[in-house]
């Protein structure tokens, strides 16, 4: 074997694993802090570009992308919770069968909202963007929040964006 067949061979079987340890919603997550990172550069960057970065504004973003983590990790927490809860309480049911949709729902929405602030970053660094792309993304972005609220019978919250 060649070392080039190596490492396909070596990267797969890592894939493999981490997939059969986090399922679907680790690589969620993996692809989230991924959208994080390129949207922290790609800020900075426009931000640059119109001499306009600053130390302040950099560390608002990092503050931004914290919240972001905690409000995950809330999430996580209350999938958890909720699971327990129905395992446990037998006359707690739910009209459908429950293996988390907190956390993934949010992450999902987080995802699409980073993709469009990338989307905005790389048009204020002077990428043209196809319109039909930042619609489907508000479009993506509208659906997540039209779920969200069918699931838990609510509407609109002042504090999402």
């Amino acid at each position: 074997m060649d070392t080039v067949e190596t490492w396909k061979v070596a990267v797969v079987a890592v894939i493999g694993a981490l997939t059969g340890l986090w399922g679907w919603i680790g690589w969620l997550v993996i692809g989230w802090v991924i959208c994080m990172v390129v949207d922290y550069i790609t800020g900075s960057a426009a931000a640059a570009k119109e001499g306009e970065w600053s130390s302040a504004k950099a560390r608002e973003g990092i503050w931004h992308k914290a919240g972001m983590i905690v409000v995950v990790l809330v999430a996580a927490g209350a999938d958890l919770l909720i699971s327990c809860l129905l395992a446990n309480i037998p006359a707690v049911q739910l009209p459908f069968a429950y293996s988390g949709l907190v956390c993934p729902i949010v992450l999902v929405w987080y995802v699409v909202t980073e993709l469009g602030s990338i989307t905005e970053n790389a048009v204020a660094m002077g990428a043209p963007v196809p319109g039909w792309m930042t619609r489907l993304l508000k479009v993506s972005k509208d659906a997540i929040n039209q779920a969200g609220e069918k699931i838990t019978g609510t509407t609109k919250e002042k504090n999402d964006v």
